[in-house]
């Protein structure tokens, strides 16, 4: 007999209440084995970076009021002024004024297309490569990382997603041992990883004994392959328990000057969040920061979500930057399309959905700094030059990483799959 794939979310919420019910642990995903040796990336390509830090911008970024303004177009710009940057070719939108001071390390990609135009087909594509099916969950871009490039610290997660919705971190049919392991509030970082102050380390082993008994009896009866996943990660979290790296997640260990740079909004709490972890050799974090659906009042709002965008940004590249860290380090922002040219009047000057041009950024491992790739028209209604699917960008991080992107890898339905689709990645914006 075996468990149906119906199931399964019933059966990993017992497993979950039933360890923190009983053991004062959460089960969350952590990495297994990977097929790093078996999948060696093309020798033409010696990775610089070995980690990703993934901002996604949830909700569509206004690319014309941020990464590709035009200030000669008046009824495109409205209330937003472009400023210059560190880099001679590279003007944003006067909302980012600390992002402009390290612009000298950031490659802007203007000319991001997409075939999604609605938020959560959007999001999809950007975090799988692969179009939204109802018969098929597709593995996230970290899923794929971890699965073709291996855990670099065995004892803690090797793909951690802060604010990011469990649609956008999982690992699809790779898994659950390939999903992101989630942390909600930067500040109280990763829950349920300690043991609980009312259950004693004597009656904590004895709990592990029972379990454990009870676990093998199970697993006789169902020896299949999804079980096996969640005894996995049942034993990671038990490991994680005791690991000297479990401060990777502690903010508290920061320095006031450090915490003072990044600001103290949630989204630069993660940014720091996400530096820590890297420093202790997490290999993916995502974090996000939403509010960008700015179907009106989109200047007000523009506004607001740059002041928390930009210090914490700027700080996130300076701070990798002084450690030595942002030449291994792939700092990403991404977002599910951008905005219409076209200003709403009868929206409160608001912008629509619009992903036939958008723009993207790109730093740290390998990347060349202060350059643009691509270029949009007059009005940044449609790609000019260069245009860069969603596939061709992630193919371009896996590139980064020395990950193999043209590796077939078949689902257990027998279908092949790659971490890019059908995308090649961006040579020229590697120094």
């Amino acid at each position: 007999m075996s468990l149906q794939k119906s199931d399964e979310s019933t059966r990993r919420q017992f497993l979950s209440n039933a360890a923190r019910a009983y053991l004062g642990v959460h089960l969350f995903p952590m990495l297994g084995s990977s097929i790093a040796e078996a999948a060696p990336a093309s020798a033409a390509q010696v990775a610089k970076a070995k980690h990703v830090i993934y901002l996604f911008m949830s909700g569509g970024m206004s690319h014309v009021d941020t990464f590709d303004p035009k200030p000669k177009k008046k009824e495109v710009m409205g209330k937003t002024t472009a400023i210059a940057s560190t880099a001679d070719d590279i003007m944003l939108g006067n909302y980012l004024p600390e992002t402009a001071k390290v612009m000298d390390k950031v490659c802007v990609i203007n000319s991001m297309n997409s075939t999604q135009g609605a938020h959560e087909q959007g999001a999809y594509i950007m975090h799988t490569s692969y179009t939204q099916r109802g018969t098929i969950k597709h593995p996230s871009l970290g899923s794929w990382v971890m699965k073709l490039g291996g855990r670099i610290n065995q004892e803690i997660p090797g793909y951690v997603s802060i604010d990011t919705p469990a649609d956008h971190s999982g690992g699809g049919f790779f898994g659950a041992k390939f999903a992101a392991a989630p942390v909600g509030s930067p500040q109280e970082g990763l829950q349920d990883s300690k043991r609980v102050t009312d259950v004693s380390k004597e009656n904590f082993d004895r709990r592990l004994s029972l379990a454990d008994k009870l676990n093998k009896q199970f697993h006789d009866r169902y020896n299949n392959t999804d079980v096996q996943a969640y005894q996995d990660l049942y034993q990671e979290a038990i490991k994680l328990m005791n690991s000297k790296d479990l401060k990777a997640f502690d903010l508290n260990q920061e320095s006031a000057e450090t915490k003072n740079l990044y600001g103290s909004s949630r989204f630069a709490q993660g940014c720091m969040l996400a530096r820590r972890l890297v420093e202790h050799g997490v290999r993916f974090v995502e974090v996000q920061l939403g509010g960008w659906d700015t179907h009106y009042d989109n200047f007000t709002a523009v506004e607001g979500r740059c002041k928390e965008f930009d210090q914490a940004y700027a700080a996130l590249i300076t701070d990798l930057h002084k450690r030595g860290k942002l030449q291994d380090t792939l700092v990403v922002v991404a977002t599910e399309f951008g905005r219409s040219p076209e200003i709403k009047t009868e929206h409160k000057d608001g912008r629509d959905h619009h992903p036939s041009a958008y723009s993207c950024l790109l730093a740290g491992g390998g990347i060349k700094g202060g350059m643009k790739y691509g270029e949009t028209d007059a009005s940044g209604e449609k790609v000019k030059t260069n245009p860069v699917s969603v596939q061709d960008f992630n193919a371009t991080i896996a590139h980064a990483l020395g990950l193999p992107h043209d590796l077939v890898i078949m689902s257990p339905s027998k279908r092949p799959f790659k971490i890019a689709d059908k995308g090649a990645p961006i040579t020229a914006v590697f120094g």
